[in-house]
């Protein structure tokens, strides 16, 4: 069954706004992984196009270590041997105001760069579940947020909740409005067992569409069969990190998407976790989008 069209912006449409609103903000942006030849490459590049100010790994401040004194309760010595950890100095120079966002994980693992960023900037209010999300980019101009891939791997009903919510509050940031598909195997009432569950009691609880199978999320022929309403989400939230993971990968690889990210979302301050795998391309685009949520 054929898809509907759909009016969509052309591929380079989307970031071409972002870098715009990247570059009216002229955000101090600091890269603790500088060492790195594609961080440095895409620093140079950054600063080139105007996009933001780049930064390197600053000396330890006093500004710093209050930050984890004042702020996290630790005593002086052990933060001061903290911050000669690059992701926790890193993070606490944007805590300290010395830089406004954080872009690291180009070497270092995801769980890292979320301790560094908890410890030291924490939570924004009202959030209890950090969680991540990509920016995908097709070829055929199609911009979706895709969530949790990078952070929460098993979400319970309430983490699913907290993802949903926190990513259409960055759908509605980056592409305007936010059409949230909580997705599972199964759609509406069909299926049971612990995962569909948890997406069906999400659903409930933030009145965001699902549990729907992904093509009756993006399909609303398909979703008319189903009996279900749908077909127009460009916010999906997949159900596990396993799930998110392997769709993401497949679609860079099978579909030639472009997927800038994992940005970290629910931080009190602006903070992008790379991919290991990133490209200076991916790294500059991933930048501008995290700048432009500042």
């Amino acid at each position: 069954m054929k898809a509907p069209e759909r009016k969509v912006e052309g591929a380079m449409g989307i970031l071409d706004n972002l870098k715009d609103a990247a570059k009216a903000k002229q955000a101090r942006v600091v890269f603790p992984e500088s060492d790195d030849t594609r961080v440095a490459a895409a620093m140079a590049r950054l600063a080139d196009e105007g996009l933001c100010v780049p930064l390197p790994l600053g000396d330890v401040t006093e500004a710093q270590v209050a930050v984890l004194v004042n702020g996290r309760g630790i005593k002086e010595a052990l933060a001061r041997r903290m911050l000669g950890k690059p992701l926790i100095r890193a993070a606490a120079m944007v805590a300290a105001g010395e830089a406004d966002v954080m872009v690291a994980g180009a070497d270092a693992p995801t769980r890292r760069v979320i301790e560094a960023a908890g410890l030291a900037i924490g939570l924004a209010e009202g959030v209890t579940l950090p969680s991540s999300f990509f920016l995908m980019v097709f070829p055929d101009g199609r911009a979706m947020i895709w969530a949790d891939c990078a952070v929460n791997v098993a979400p319970d009903a309430d983490g699913l909740a907290a993802i949903a919510n926190a990513s259409a509050a960055t759908g509605r940031a980056l592409l305007g409005s936010a059409k949230v598909a909580l997705l599972s195997y199964s759609s509406g009432s069909s299926g049971a067992g612990d995962s569909v569950d948890a997406v069906r009691a999400a659903a409930e609880v933030t009145g965001f569409s699902g549990p729907l199978q992904a093509d009756a999320a993006l399909n609303a022929a398909i979703a008319a069969t189903k009996g279900v309403t749908g077909g127009d989400a460009n916010v999906l939230v997949f159900p596990s990190l396993d799930a998110g993971n392997i769709a993401y990968k497949l679609a860079q690889e099978l579909a030639g998407a472009q997927a800038l990210g994992p940005i970290l979302q629910g931080f009190a301050r602006p903070v992008c976790d790379l991919s290991r795998g990133a490209s200076i391309d991916d790294i500059v685009a991933a930048t501008a989008v995290t700048v432009a949520l500042a």
